[in-house]
């Protein structure tokens, strides 16, 4: 019963996806000189802003690669992913090949242009997308190989990985590694023999040696240098949501990789789970013995548990994995996405709305969430 009820959430997904969430972002959701809009207010109106950032220009240009492969508007939909590979490959660029954090809205260029992982795995997430949902294209294909290749010359770090910004903050950071990882992914699906598979086995072996070094083998988000365990909060606090993130990436990895999905994935699995609310509700921070310490509530965590919960489906069977998935979803639908293709982003722990605009870099989580939601359950 639980499998067919959650074919039944991934029809309703796909109606919000075609008739809501896309026509917004696309009526709304561009700005002007080529970028896509930061953010909507809460009535689905631009919220004008000086700057955004390089990372919602990547997320958008997935959103309308998935709208493309959808049937959306294909012509439209081609617009809006070649206006942001246009930003991504032009006025988002630094000389030295990388790209930088946040655009001005006047069409000037950078306005911050330090180079930060995070934002580079999110370009090279969303020239693989793009190359993807477009049938291959060579000149996207290049843009990504010329990316990973100042990538590798500016910024490996000595103790293993990659530098998280230029100059370094003094620590390590999984969490960028991690985008890394998923834009590998993203690559090796575009394009299978370009062995993009060999930087993604080295993601996931620092995962194993250093981001799940901490007690209880849990994903940890901060490091010392030479990615040694830190101490105090940083040591003991760890976010459900991309504990999820990772289940899935790890699920996703060894489907490309056709082996056995890694032991590690049900470890993760298994604590998040434990740390959900009473309404199956992904809070943003606990201790690694599942003491709540931050228990405000984010769009993308939610989102992380039902690919989670996917993952787990696809891989077992199991109805009672199903049965979670209907739940995170319908949390999400019910709480956290409007009718008319928005969201609300974050809340606190008693349920007051946190956030009074809706970052557009949020719908890369929602949509991505729903597209597998969707494959999974192949309707």
């Amino acid at each position: 019963m639980s499998k067919s009820a959650l074919k039944r959430r991934a029809r309703e997904a796909r109606h919000w996806m075609l008739d809501a969430c896309f026509p917004l972002w696309s009526e709304r959701g561009i700005g002007s000189n080529g970028l896509f809009r930061e953010a909507l207010n809460l009535e689905h109106q631009p919220a004008e802003s000086d700057v955004t950032r390089v990372r919602v220009q990547a997320r958008q240009v997935y959103v309308f690669s998935e709208a493309l492969r959808m049937g959306w508007k294909p012509d439209t939909a081609v617009d809006h992913i070649s206006m942001g590979l246009a930003a991504l490959s032009g006025p988002a660029r630094r000389p030295d090949g990388l790209v930088g954090r946040t655009l001005s809205t006047a069409g000037t260029g950078l306005s911050d242009d330090t180079a930060d992982l995070y934002d580079i795995a999110f370009t090279l997430f969303a020239l693989a997308d793009a190359d993807h949902a477009l049938g291959g294209d060579a000149h996207t294909r290049g843009n990504a190989a010329a990316l990973l290749a100042a990538l590798d010359a500016h910024m490996r770090a000595p103790d293993g990985g990659w530098l998280e910004t230029l100059p370094p903050d003094g620590k390590r950071h999984q969490n960028p590694h991690m985008h890394l990882l998923e834009a590998c992914l993203a690559l090796h699906r575009a394009d299978p023999a370009a062995g993009h598979l060999t930087r993604a086995t080295s993601i996931v072996d620092l995962f194993d040696r250093f981001f799940t070094a901490g007690p209880g083998n849990l994903l940890g988000e901060h490091f010392a240098p030479g990615w040694t365990q830190p101490t105090g909060r940083d040591g003991d606090i760890v976010e459900p949501g991309h504990q999820f993130e990772w289940v899935w990436l790890l699920h996703t990895y060894a489907r490309a990789m056709e082996i056995p999905r890694p032991a590690a994935a049900e470890r993760l699995y298994s604590f998040a789970c434990a740390t959900l609310d009473e309404g199956g509700r992904a809070v943003m921070e606990v201790t690694r013995e599942g003491a709540v310490a931050d228990g405000s509530r984010r769009t993308w965590a939610q989102t992380e548990a039902l690919k989670a919960h996917l993952a787990m489906l696809e891989s077992t069977g199991d109805e009672a994995f199903a049965a979670a998935a209907c739940r995170s979803f319908d949390v999400l639908m019910d709480e956290y996405l409007t009718p008319d293709g928005g969201w609300i982003d974050h809340y606190d722990a008693t349920g007051k709305p946190l956030s009074h605009l809706m970052p557009a870099s949020t719908g890369y989580h929602v949509v991505l969430a729903f597209a597998e939601l969707i494959r999974v359950m192949g309707t």
